[in-house]
């Protein structure tokens, strides 16, 4: 080994992930409304500034939390039922309805939606004291039917597709809290109504999110400020790192710019 190469550094990630980070975020940008992105899409916080209020039930505290997630996914005019995950029996996912636009900050609801017509959300009652998890758990289902309404295939292929859901709930502005979960998501699992397998570890990595996030931030003009007191410690000096790497990308970024 020379000499230059014994002190080069370490590449962020390796080229081909990031590659596929940016033809994705690509992706999401051409096939769920760009102007949205820009113009209201934000950074979740895990705070209690996003989210407010407090519930006595397990139950409770799920909706709540499910209702916010939806808000700043702009899915709140989906019609959708909370399920516990440990009791679910569906057999079928059921086909979305919707009047309008898929996303919508101001989406019209559906009138007379029958329950059984209402998209299933699970959540797992074990996760009510990891709030985080909870948060990264309903993003990724959401990002999971907002996904199948793509009109065009993504990249790498539906083989992906948890990588890509992943990858969508960032873009959709969950991505602080997808880094942070990484590790620790458990998903119940029902059949066609749970489409993430238990744990979240075997698809993106902690450093893909991270350097999704960075991409997220650099695209939407985010300060560092307003992310690394949010981050993780140990992913704090990564996330700075990944913020360079892409800033450095002129090419990929006015890519994006351009469809935003």
């Amino acid at each position: 080994m020379g000499l230059l190469q014994l002190f080069s550094k370490k590449p962020v990630l390796d080229e081909q992930s990031i590659d596929w980070l940016f033809d994705t975020f690509a992706w999401a940008l051409r096939n769920f409304d760009a102007a949205l992105f820009r113009d209201h899409t934000v950074l979740v916080q895990p705070s209690d500034r996003f989210f407010p209020g407090r519930v006595d039930s397990v139950a409770g505290m799920a909706a709540l939390i499910c209702d916010r997630v939806k808000e700043y996914a702009g899915l709140s005019h989906w019609p959708t039922r909370l399920l516990d995950g440990r009791q679910c029996q569906l057999e079928a996912t059921p086909q979305l309805l919707l009047q309008g636009p898929a996303r919508s900050p101001s989406g019209v609801a559906p009138t007379q939606v029958e329950e059984g017509e209402r998209l299933p959300i699970l959540y797992d009652p074990a996760l009510i004291n990891n709030p985080e998890a909870m948060i990264a758990s309903f993003a990724h289902t959401f990002a999971h039917y907002l996904g199948t309404l793509a009109q065009e295939s993504p990249p790498g292929g539906e083989e992906n597709w948890p990588h890509i859901t992943e990858l969508l709930a960032t873009f959709l502005g969950f991505g602080l809290i997808m880094a942070n979960s990484a590790f620790n998501v458990r998903i119940p699992r029902c059949g066609s109504c749970a489409p993430q397998p238990v744990d979240r570890q075997s698809f993106l990595s902690q450093y893909d999110l991270t350097y999704a996030l960075a991409i997220f931030c650099e695209l939407k003009g985010i300060p560092r400020g307003e992310v690394l007191p949010h981050l993780k410690g140990s992913l704090r000096g990564y996330y700075k790192q990944a913020l360079k790497d892409v800033a450095g990308r002129t090419d990929e970024l006015a890519r994006l710019r351009a469809i935003v």
